[in-house]
């Protein structure tokens, strides 16, 4: 079955086939998790764009700086992805760099959720101060500090080598119940404002 290239108002590019269309019958996407195709085209939250990607600020930032890389390609998820978009994805990396770059007294992390809440596949670039008081749960935490969280190196090496992304849900998902703990120093935590509260001796000072 011949796929075909379809984009919206947007610009954002899906690929469909009889196929697909049956299998996302039988899986429909809520409502909710849409919301970054509607974010995508929020003038207050894009940041840039190019032909493969919308780079947007994320409406709830967990950090100082937290950024989310679209590709214009409708992507749902981790498992979605095959060999074919090894170079949308070393794209996606190269403006994620860029952007960090531009803030060199913070540290960042490139990566992407195991488990995501939100379809379509989004790569977050954020900073490792954690300060936002949009960071309020034990969810929050670990799913940006614990292995829920995987570096942009290794979903590409993962294509590389297998050609597929493997994702245990069930392992994933007990990643986001471990304790708390400091991402910097280890300490543990028994709560989020304890722990909040430490991190900020982690960070570095904000500049006016």
């Amino acid at each position: 079955m011949c796929a075909v290239e379809v984009s919206n108002s947007s610009g954002v590019k899906r690929k469909a086939d009889n196929h697909g269309e049956k299998h996302d019958k039988k899986r429909p996407v809520p409502p909710w998790a849409l919301g970054l195709k509607s974010s995508m085209e929020d003038p207050a939250l894009r940041v840039e764009d190019d032909d493969k990607v919308v780079i947007i600020k994320d409406k709830y930032p967990k950090a100082r700086q937290h950024y989310l890389i679209l590709p214009k390609e409708d992507i749902r998820n981790l498992k979605s992805l095959n060999a074919e978009h090894i170079p949308l994805l070393k794209h996606m990396q190269k403006k994620g760099q860029e952007l960090a770059d531009k803030s060199p007294q913070c540290q960042f992390r490139l990566g992407y959720h195991g488990i995501p809440s939100m379809s379509q596949v989004h790569l977050h670039v954020i900073s490792q101060d954690f300060d936002s008081p949009c960071l309020k749960t034990k969810k929050h935490w670990n799913s940006f500090t614990s292995e829920y969280f995987i570096d942009s190196s290794d979903v590409i090496k993962q294509l590389e080598e297998k050609g597929s992304v493997t994702v245990d849900t069930g392992k994933f998902e007990g990643y986001l119940k471990q304790a708390l703990k400091c991402h910097v120093c280890k300490k543990d935590f028994k709560t989020m404002p304890a722990l909040k509260s430490h991190i900020l001796q982690h960070a570095p000072k904000k500049t006016s």
